[in-house]
């Protein structure tokens, strides 16, 4: 397997677990920052690589109505901000070739949402660039299908890669995880993540939002721990109710600490075995 290697965190094989973690909009600079410094203490606890993830645009909304973020330029001000004033690794989502061009010259890492994993021109955009690039495997996809996302980013040498499950549909407004998907995506070479919060999405369920059931992601969390995912994602807002996006499916910062305590000694003991 592959080892991403960068100055804040390591994935892979061997490596500390590293925690993807924040809101799931920019809601506003003000947000951000606590944001990013509350789950910077909440980390510093256990022993995790802590990447901040908050979208600049959130382009694909159930409605029109939906709060998308603060867009492009002001976006990436902000999460700059943050990774400078807390010396914290960086992901946002990206929808457009241009998108992936600006914040993947100034971010550790961007993200492909699960909608467009297949796009090979935003891919190899992305593949062109410094950043890390997280791909979520489309909802619609089987795991074995990853492999030709892969040979895209791998086609533009971009090796640094990590693949994210979020679930896969089940028919209407619902989605299964299915971990069978970590080892597979693992044996394409790369990292694999598990999306713990998407992954309990009732994907349009409220007519003009994704519901979700949030209670379920503490088990999903652990369940893939244990079936040896390198990484966690998960949306955490301080007042999940208040969330301008997917308030149904994040999970509050007192949570997540829990959250924490619970899945590193799984993480601890997996990481031990594969050692061996």
């Amino acid at each position: 397997m592959h080892k991403i290697t960068r100055k804040a965190f390591q994935i892979g094989k061997s490596c500390n677990l590293t925690l993807i973690a924040g809101p799931c909009v920019i809601e506003s600079e003000d947000a951000s920052l606590f944001a990013a410094e509350e789950i910077k203490k909440i980390t510093e606890k256990y022993p995790v690589s802590f990447i901040f993830k908050s979208s600049f645009d959130k382009a694909n909304r159930s409605s029109i109505k939906s709060f998308r973020g603060p867009g492009l330029d002001k976006g990436l001000q902000i999460l700059e901000k943050v990774q400078k004033e807390f010396a914290l690794p960086v992901v946002t989502d990206v929808h457009t070739v241009e998108q992936a061009r600006a914040a993947g010259s100034i971010l550790e890492m961007i993200q492909i949402p699960a909608f467009l994993c297949r796009q090979t021109d935003l891919l190899v955009a992305a593949a062109n660039t410094p950043a890390v690039v997280n791909v979520k495997k489309g909802q619609f996809m089987a795991p074995w299908d990853m492999a030709n996302v892969v040979e895209k980013l791998t086609s533009q040498n971009k090796f640094d890669v990590l693949l994210t499950d979020r679930g896969t549909s089940f028919g209407y407004n619902n989605l299964v995880s299915d971990f069978r998907s970590i080892l597979i995506m693992q044996k394409l070479g790369y990292p694999v993540c598990f999306d713990a919060t998407h992954s309990v999405q009732m994907p349009g369920a409220l007519k003009e939002g994704s519901g979700g059931k949030v209670e379920f992601v503490p088990i999903l969390a652990k369940a893939a721990i244990a079936a040896g995912a390198n990484a966690l994602f998960v949306e955490a807002h301080p007042n999940p109710p208040q969330a301008k996006s997917d308030k149904m499916s994040s999970i509050s910062f007192e949570d997540l600490d829990t959250l924490l305590s619970e899945i590193i000694p799984i993480y601890e003991v997996i990481r031990e075995k594969q050692s061996v």
